[in-house]
């Protein structure tokens, strides 16, 4: 089922696509340039998509700060037609969960 515009939607297999994987990386580069930051990009944690002039995504994600892991939280706009896109938002959310070692 198409999702209607406007409807925020959630990416199926996004850990694994190679379009938001790239976003993600994208949303990370940006940060350490506008901040002057050394963020390590490490895994796509979840995403969720709007369809919009183009479509926005909400990509949460998990990155190293100063040997940190750490989550972050993007919005991603992006226009393929026009070969445009534009970090929206940028912000950590918390510590990523520590995984046991068994």
């Amino acid at each position: 089922m198409a999702a209607l515009d406007g409807g925020i939607e959630d990416v199926s297999g996004c850990q694994n696509s190679l379009a938001i994987d790239s976003l993600a990386r994208f949303a990370v580069e940006d940060y350490n340039k506008k901040q002057n930051a050394l963020l390590e990009f490490g895994k796509v944690v979840s995403a969720k998509e709007q369809v919009v002039a183009g479509t926005m995504y909400y990509i949460t994600l998990e990155a190293t700060d100063g040997g940190k892991k750490k989550i972050y939280e993007a919005k991603v706009w992006e226009k393929p037609w026009l070969n445009f896109k534009e970090v929206q938002e940028f912000k950590p959310v918390g510590d990523a969960p520590v995984e046991s070692s068994s």
